[in-house]
């Protein structure tokens, strides 16, 4: 066996059971999960019907590459949402579908990383888990970036030592990032880029939250676009990672797309090749609908923005939150020891949300997770409403 998967942390959710068992929460109170980051969105209709529609291509063994008109459909939403100019983006050099942002963020690792070096991965901390999971399985060691309140829940890339700098292979960014909603600037996206083109690191940014975001006067930049600014017109060593789950309301349909540096790209095709990655032609048919539309996404910000208001307006007397960036995560500081507080909340509220403790790790004498929860606002209005008024009662 793999001697690294011995250094693989349980995952949040089998954290989350094994706190939860033996409780038996009210059962006068219907149970409101806010845990998981699932859309519960109903997933736009054409894209459904563009599914069905082309299930004959079951019968045929979909490129690995994609088709050529989903490649150029991202490439034209690159274009539009990021401001860049017609035929920055080359849908052949440039872009590669996947299977959801997940799978995609885990095997770029296997790929780049260098194990007979001492690479270091760098991570913001707290974090999506696949990150970390992607190091170590790689055989490189993460390296975590404190993102606390006092820093705006950014992580903290102005402490990071040279010698850091140095072992630096790959950093994983996260904007808006999961669970706090901050949005790294355009000046931290330059200043990254800097390090990386005297250090020789990839840029790994998950953008898959980018298009939830709460001031329609200020999207979220993209990697891509800061590096174009500032005339890295090949984006070198920056590889952006999107996904139709949140965007879109369709997490089952396991689609996204990497874009980037054409050198990597192409060695990172090479790689998915013998991976065995490819979207099945049905699904890369209804993607391309996705990306051409935007209309239900303003629709789907427009429905996360009045949960996010209604649920503030519940809260904001009693907790210390503020209202994100972007995503779809309220980041709670409870003020006290999460794990408790979210065990607590279950037992006598019937209300599940997930401790920040596990989403992060001690480093460097802090963990930044720690008295905090996370609250997912997928469920519908009422539902999170409920559950507002429920994490009130309980705190009073």
């Amino acid at each position: 066996m793999n001697p690294h998967l011995q250094k693989l942390q349980p995952y949040p959710f089998e954290k989350l059971f094994e706190l939860k068992r033996g409780i038996t929460p009210p059962t006068d109170k219907p149970h409101i999960a806010l845990s998981i980051g699932e859309p519960k969105h109903p997933t736009p209709q054409f894209i459904t019907e563009s599914l069905i529609a082309h299930l004959h291509g079951l019968a045929n063994y979909p490129a690995t590459k994609g088709l050529p008109e989903l490649r150029r459909a991202i490439a034209d939403w690159l274009s539009r949402r990021f401001s860049l100019p017609a035929e920055s983006v080359d849908p052949e050099r440039h872009i590669l579908p996947c299977n959801g942002t997940r799978e995609a963020l885990f095997s770029f690792a296997q790929c780049v990383i260098d194990a007979s070096k001492r690479p270091l991965v760098l991570v913001p901390n707290p974090f999506y888990q696949i990150y970390e999971g992607a190091a170590l399985l790689s055989g490189a060691e993460p390296y975590f970036l404190n993102a606390t309140r006092e820093a705006g829940y950014l992580p903290d890339f102005h402490s990071v030592p040279d010698e850091v700098w140095a072992r630096c292979q790959l950093i994983y960014l996260c904007s808006p990032a999961n669970p706090s909603g901050a949005v790294i600037g355009a000046e931290t996206h330059r200043r990254l880029i800097e390090l990386s083109d005297r250090y020789g690191f990839l840029i790994a940014s998950d953008e898959c939250y980018s298009e939830l975001y709460l001031d329609e006067s200020a999207p979220p930049p993209s990697l891509l676009q800061s590096a174009y600014a500032m005339g890295n017109t090949e984006f070198k060593r920056c590889i952006v990672f999107h996904s139709l789950s949140k965007r879109s309301n369709a997490p089952g349909l396991r689609s996204g797309f990497i874009a980037g540096d054409a050198e990597v790209m192409t060695l990172y095709q090479r790689y998915r090749t013998y991976h065995g990655c490819t979207l099945p032609l049905p699904v890369q048919h209804a993607s391309m609908k996705a990306w051409q539309d935007e209309k239900h996404v303003a629709e789907n910000r427009a429905e996360y923005r009045r949960k996010f208001s209604a649920v503030y307006q519940v809260l904001k007397d009693l907790l210390d939150v503020s209202l994100p960036s972007g995503g779809f995560y309220l980041w709670l500081n409870t003020q006290r020891d999460d794990c408790e507080f979210a065990r607590n909340l279950y037992a006598r509220q019937n209300v599940t949300v997930l401790p920040g403790s596990f989403l992060s790790r001690d480093a460097r004498g802090v963990n930044p997770g720690q008295n905090h929860i996370r609250m997912a606002l997928v469920a519908p209005l009422e539902e999170c409403v409920e559950a507002a008024y429920r994490i009130r009662e309980f705190i009073q």
